[in-house]
């Protein structure tokens, strides 16, 4: 138990760059992420659902019928 605590208190310092590398990179997932899913196709049961305000509309050059069906 005393090695274990002696290797413990000289380890090291704790890798904060390391961290924040992935905390940021895991932000950013979690927002293109959303802004993804809220501007594809809903799945069943979601198409009624309204677009949070925060989140951008992206028109689609695929079906431009459907962004006007959306706006009437």
């Amino acid at each position: 138990m005393s090695l274990l605590m002696e290797v413990a208190s000289t380890g090291g310092k704790f890798p904060t760059y390391f961290v924040a590398v992935y905390v940021v990179g895991f932000i950013a997932a979690v927002g293109i992420g959303s802004f993804a899913w809220y501007n594809s196709k809903r799945p069943a049961g979601w198409e009624d659902a309204e677009r949070p305000d925060f989140i951008p509309e992206m028109k689609s050059d695929e079906n431009p019928e459907d962004a006007s069906t959306k706006e009437s």
